[in-house]
């Protein structure tokens, strides 16, 4: 197989940290500071397709559908992150955000040779999942052309599902097959080539949005507040408190003895104290409003 890199923003090398190897380690750090702080300005210029990506995830989710990350390296672990930390912040169930790695489990730790050169493996750990056309796929790889998300992102469109992408070159292969094309242009990395640095950094970017995004807009976020949050910890049971407590401006007392009355669901402590009603009476309005509390204190 043969690849151009010469074609690729990415592969290309930075002037600014040509002689990064003669400095000072406070200046060799500054340097990669200058260049990381470019990374949220070229994810700006993406958002009107981060925006597009979050709506249709989000409605995905309403219709019972899944997100489904795919990536090799890097982006992958990226997609694994994000994936799992759904679940503890929001309360989703594992199998709404799944994050695919080529190579399997054990390539989060140590990369699989091959992998990620195979674009059946890549249609094929989507045919195991039963991807269909009500699931969104975001295929996400720095160099725009990994043969297994690329394999990942036409099998998403056989089926009629939405393919989206998270790239760092533009006119890619990936690109060009997506329906949404995230392409934040981050330009050469410090150490050339080294696409866990800022590609990795603006990737992150992007998947805390999609995730974000699409979890406020289908009402597991109050004002700023976690509230669909799950105490699997002691942490997270003070959480919960804090929670109830700021949205209702009620004491420890009665966030916690609203918590004990509803099973610890933050949702419906809340909803409990701010319309003064019971726990089933709470759950029930909330259930008819969808999970969203503002429209369910409306009512």
């Amino acid at each position: 197989m043969k690849i151009d890199l010469s074609k690729m923003v990415t592969e290309s090398r930075n002037t600014a940290s040509q002689h990064i190897d003669t400095l000072s380690t406070i200046d060799m750090l500054k340097v990669i500071n200058d260049e990381d702080k470019k990374v949220a300005l070229a994810v700006e210029q993406a958002l009107p397709d981060i925006a597009q990506a979050v709506d249709v995830i989000a409605a995905a989710f309403q219709k019972g559908g899944r997100l489904i990350y795919s990536g090799a390296g890097t982006s992958g672990r990226l997609g694994i992150l994000d994936a799992s930390e759904c679940p503890p912040t929001y309360g989703t169930k594992p199998e709404q955000v799944i994050g695919l790695i080529a190579g399997g489990h054990q390539a989060i730790f140590k990369a699989v040779e091959n992998a990620e050169d195979n674009r059946e493996l890549g249609a094929g750990d989507l045919k195991a999942l039963n991807f269909n056309q009500h699931d969104v796929l975001v295929g996400i790889a720095a160099s725009g052309r990994t043969p297994y998300v690329l394999g990942a992102m036409s099998y998403a469109k056989s089926v009629g599902a939405t393919a989206a992408c998270i790239s760092c070159n533009p006119q890619s292969a990936m690109t060009e097959l997506a329906d949404i094309s995230i392409t934040p242009i981050v330009g050469p990395e410090v150490v050339t080539g080294s696409s866990r640095m800022k590609a990795g950094t603006a990737q992150k970017l992007v998947l805390n949005m999609l995730t974000t995004g699409a979890m406020i807009r289908i009402g597991k976020v109050y004002g700023n507040l976690m509230v669909d949050v799950e105490a699997t910890n002691a942490k997270l049971v003070e959480r919960q408190k804090k929670i109830v407590m700021e949205a209702t401006e009620c004491n420890r007392e009665e966030a916690e003895t609203a918590l004990e009355a509803c099973n610890g669901h933050c949702k419906t402590a809340i909803v409990m104290i701010l319309a003064q009603l019971s726990a089933e009476e709470a759950k029930s309005l909330l259930v008819n409003n969808n999970g969203f509390i503002r429209k369910a204190i409306e009512r």
